[in-house]
């Protein structure tokens, strides 16, 4: 008796490429004998659409989370970030096909999408691990909020009219104050995101890091900042400051920050994990992605034997 497979399908519901998508892969999953699962609430979605419902599991109603063997995700990386949320915890890698703009985090593109669902039925593909944060927010010496990142945690004033004062810390000791629009918490992976909108660096996925980016700050000392993975990040939204503030999760989850708020970021113990099709150096996604300009270049300088006389 073979085991049961399980493949959860997250898809944006609001977009007809996505819909269209989402139709193709859970018909080529069933045909190959695997499951295609969705969320409850994807499924109310598009239920119009389905040919056959019987095909589809839901997720939460029959399977769980521990049963899913891969998760394939159709649309931006705002879907990806998504979908990192719904299986948060569990060790189910996670296959990008991009549908939106950039598609950072994106394993594909739409036009190879069967061949994508063909490699992953297989097993061909592997798993890498991206870093993500843990949040705690604190007012005195009260926990109020617990979170997670994986691209970022950004302390942002909550009206456009007022700025807020802030003073972010490492491990536990002050680097420096000031007001400003707000300050990102980046990791590797968000420091093609919001952080590079900001002005942060980028930063290797391969490598661990952690990153601090001011939003306008009103400061001589405004640089980016890139801190090593076991340092704590702390930003302070100070008590003379004269807007409030608001915590953004990978601009998914929103926390109200009163003034006195502490909210903290570390390296967190769970990692998101995503599925890879072709092991290409960063660099040459960077390249792709941002349509960067490449012409005339002409390869690394031949030393030695190789050499050209």
């Amino acid at each position: 008796m073979t085991t049961p497979r399980f493949m959860l399908v997250v898809l944006h519901t609001g977009r007809r490429d996505s819909v269209d998508a989402a139709m193709q892969v859970c018909d080529q999953l069933a045909a190959a004998g695997v499951t295609p699962v969705l969320d409850s609430g994807d499924l109310a979605d598009i239920a119009e659409r389905l040919t056959d419902p019987s095909i589809i599991g839901v997720l939460g109603d029959g399977v769980e989370i521990a049963d899913l063997e891969l998760v394939v995700v159709l649309g931006g990386d705002g879907t990806i970030l998504r979908a990192a949320e719904v299986v948060r915890g569990c060790s189910v890698p996670l296959l990008g096909v991009n549908l939106g703009h950039v598609g950072f985090l994106a394993e594909s593109e739409r036009e190879d999408l069967r061949a994508s669902v063909e490699r992953v039925l297989d097993g061909d593909y592997t798993v890498e691990e991206r870093m993500t944060l843990d949040i705690v927010v604190t007012v005195g010496n009260e926990v109020v909020y617990e979170g997670w990142a994986l691209n970022e945690a950004t302390v942002e004033k909550a009206s456009r009219e007022r700025m807020i004062e802030v003073v972010i810390e490492v491990d536990g000791r002050p680097l420096s104050s000031f007001g400003c629009d707000g300050v990102v918490m980046a990791t590797p992976t968000g420091s093609t995101a919001y952080s590079f909108s900001a002005g942060g660096p980028i930063v290797w996925p391969s490598l661990d890091a952690l990153l601090f980016v001011p939003l306008s700050p009103h400061a001589l000392f405004s640089r980016a900042l890139v801190i090593g993975p076991e340092s704590v990040l702390a930003v302070e939204l100070l008590e003379r400051t004269p807007g409030v503030g608001v915590l953004w999760c990978d601009g998914r989850r929103g926390f109200d920050l009163p003034h006195g708020a502490r909210a903290e970021a570390r390296k967190s113990d769970v990692p998101v994990r995503l599925a890879r099709l072709t092991h290409g150096p960063f660099s040459d996604r960077l390249v792709r992605k941002f349509s960067l300009p490449v012409d005339g270049w002409r390869g690394p300088v031949k030393t030695g034997d190789d050499a050209i006389g």
